[in-house]
């Protein structure tokens, strides 16, 4: 296992150093724009480099569980579609449409769909009839979600990593967290191109890589939800900055009647950003606020019952809601 996880490790460095280098060759970056906060055109193509290093992880480690190499599999092909977007620069329609495919893969021909909701002690929220739609609308939102978070150096892969860890917390398995320590050591390595750490090439995830973290994240929590293996409040709770701040941007926008579509620098890590001034805070404060915010929605679900943990859940959403409007830019 120890050779295994060292030539990982070093496979993914070079495919993140060979995919930096022919980035700059083709010209395959981000130009700076008034919108946009760095200052040099930059590669764009770093989640397209950790799908590729996710793909050989199928071949070096012995997972057995075949939905896990599937959603990897799957996961590479929604990193494609980020890239081609990045490339591109597709509009909304083509870039949803596009998504949908891989998603819809799954949840169809895999039966990777929610069925349920949880159990509440006094009722239980099954979706019956509307299983498959209702889990491509969640799975569409989360994903795209994740794009949401992907405007500061360091966030998005900081933040997933925060929800990659709770879930190896939740769920004690050992072929499941193997599964997820082979996600975060790209990632890990990743960090060092985003920073230019050792005079690496900078290199950012790109769509490809907000549309590959977001795809895998969202069905290892369908997967969990699906097999009865965690109950779905927890599950949310995992996710819940991510859900809180989709939303809340989503229903500010709509109170100031402005484009939901339309990229702009109303996101929580640009008001952080522009309070702190600090990056290093920003991912910080970012990814320790879902951490905390999770272990609140853990010890309610424990102390209490499921449907306590699901009323804090929509509470904490109203309070942030509030706060996040107070300190709009």
């Amino acid at each position: 296992m120890s050779y295994s996880i060292i030539s990982y490790l070093l496979i993914s460095f070079l495919i993140l150093f060979s995919c930096a280098k022919i980035s700059y060759k083709f010209q395959l970056v981000d130009l700076p724009s008034e919108r946009k906060m760095h200052s040099n055109a930059t590669a764009f193509t770093g989640g397209f480099a950790i799908s590729v290093a996710l793909i050989f992880s199928v071949l070096l480690f012995e997972i057995y569980n075949s939905n896990f190499n599937l959603i990897i599999s799957m996961a590479f092909l929604m990193s494609m579609i980020g890239f081609i977007d990045d490339k591109y620069h597709l509009n909304v329609g083509g870039k949803l449409s596009l998504q949908v495919i891989p998603i819809f893969y799954l949840i169809i021909f895999q039966d990777l769909s929610l069925t349920h909701l949880g159990d509440y002690n006094y009722f239980k929220l099954n979706l019956g009839s509307i299983a498959i739609p209702f889990t491509l609308i969640c799975a569409l939102f989360l994903i795209n979600a994740f794009n949401y978070f992907d405007g500061v150096d360091g966030t998005l892969s900081f933040s997933s990593c925060s929800i990659l860890a709770i879930l190896f917390f939740l769920f004690p398995d050992q072929e499941f967290r193997l599964f997820l320590v082979i996600i975060i050591m790209p990632i890990s390595i990743f960090l060092c191109f985003n920073f230019s750490l050792l005079k690496l090439p900078k290199m950012f995830l790109g769509d490809s890589g907000s549309l590959l973290l977001g795809f895998i994240i969202s069905f290892i929590l369908i997967y969990l939800a699906n097999q009865n293996i965690i109950h779905p409040i927890l599950l949310a709770w995992s996710i819940v900055i991510f859900v809180y701040e989709f939303m809340s941007v989503n229903i500010l926008r709509l109170k100031n009647n402005q484009n939901l579509f339309l990229a702009g620098r109303d996101h929580l890590h640009h008001i952080l950003l522009n309070k702190t001034e600090s990056v290093f805070l920003t991912n910080f404060l970012i990814s320790i606020t879902n951490i905390i915010l999770f272990i609140v929605g853990y010890f309610s679900f424990i102390l209490f019952n499921p449907l306590i943990s699901f009323f804090l859940f929509v509470l904490f959403f109203i309070i942030f809601l509030i706060i996040r409007n107070k300190y709009s830019l």
